[in-house]
Order: C-alpha cells, then structure tokens, then sequence
C-alpha cells in the first residue's frame, strides 16, 4: 500500500480506510489498514477477493483459515461479515504476522484471531468452514492436497494470486480433490477462483 493514501471502496460493502479517517460514509463497513506493504485492497487480487467474500452464506461460529494472511485484509473482511467468524492466520513472514496484529486490532477484531508464523504443515488445527489463500499458483498447486484436507465438507475455499497460466491446472488438480468450481474471475493478471469442498 502505498505511503500516503485515500480512503477506497472495495466491493459492495467496504470502504477501505487509513487509521485517521473519520468514520465511513453512509453505510458502508470501515475496514482500517495501516500503510505498509503485505497486500491491501489496492491490488487486483484482494478486490476480488473481497467481492467474492461478500457473496458467501454466514454461518455461526465458522472458522477460517488465511494462508499467507499478509495484512490480514482478506480474514478481517470476513470477520467484520459475520461477527460469530474465528480466524487463524498465518504467514511465513513475521514482519507481515505482526501487520496483521495491528490490523486485526486497528478494526476490534483481534480476539478472535490466531496469529501463527509458519508454513501450513506447522498448523495442528484443521476442519476449516472457509479457506481464504491469495497466494501464487504454482504454490496453490503444491499444498492442494493439505489445504483441502483441512477444509469440512461444505467448506468455501476462496483461492486467488493465480496467474492466467496456471488457473487450469489448479482448477483441474481441486476438481480432482474433490471441490466443486463455484466462480472463476479472470483479471488482468491473474485470476481467482472460488470452490466449494464436497
């Protein structure tokens, strides 16, 4: 994100704010994110993310995994969506753990986080209700098997950092895992996909 920036919308319901912007307009939900780097609503990736994020079910007291939470953008939207929502997020950077903490704070969601730094196999929870990972493909491609055993049946998995060239084959290998391909959005660059684990 850059050093200095405005406030934004993202999606339907949030407006994307510094931590000294007054209270959102109308009836949007602020979403405050310091300036720093590990990703924010800027990038192509995360909105549409966001806007998949918007048009899934709530659920009471889901749990949800962000893998390579960065910032935690992605994790606190779904928490500010459904208040019954618990999150674990986990980075393998500690520099982007602790951004996430102050995010999660900055926006009075940090008690019903779990700040983990580590790699997925570090993890002892499973059974996720929602999986949020915007992260490369060819990464996607590697932990498919892992990411989708921690899924419940029923389970969203919102996967999203994919670049064009390899949407087909992570597509094809979740198929094979037993997801079904709810939505894919082709952006720019890369392109998102949303799943849904039988």
């Amino acid at each position: 994100m850059r050093e200095n920036y405005q406030a934004f919308t993202v999606g339907g319901q949030f407006i994307i704010a510094p931590p000294e912007q007054p209270a959102a307009p109308g009836n949007r939900r602020m979403l405050i994110m310091e300036r720093g780097a590990f990703g924010s609503g800027e990038h192509e990736t995360t909105r549409s993310c966001i806007e998949l994020l918007e048009s899934l079910p709530a659920g009471d007291n889901q749990q949800v995994l962000d893998l390579g939470s960065g910032t935690g953008i992605l994790s606190i939207a779904a928490l500010l969506l459904d208040s019954t929502r618990s999150a674990y997020c986990l980075d393998i950077d500690q520099r982007a753990v602790d951004s996430c903490r102050r995010n999660c704070l900055l926006n009075g969601v940090n008690s019903r986080v779990k700040h983990i730094c580590g790699t997925l196999d570090q993890l002892e929870k499973g059974n996720f209700d929602l999986i949020l990972a915007n992260i490369y493909g060819d990464i996607l491609l590697d932990i498919a098997t892992e990411l989708t055993a921690r899924a419940k049946p029923g389970a969203f998995l919102l996967l999203s950092g994919i670049l064009w060239e390899y949407n087909f084959d992570v597509k094809k290998k979740y198929r094979q895992l037993g997801c079904r391909l709810i939505e894919t959005r082709l952006l720019d660059e890369f392109s998102t996909l949303l799943l849904c684990k039988e």
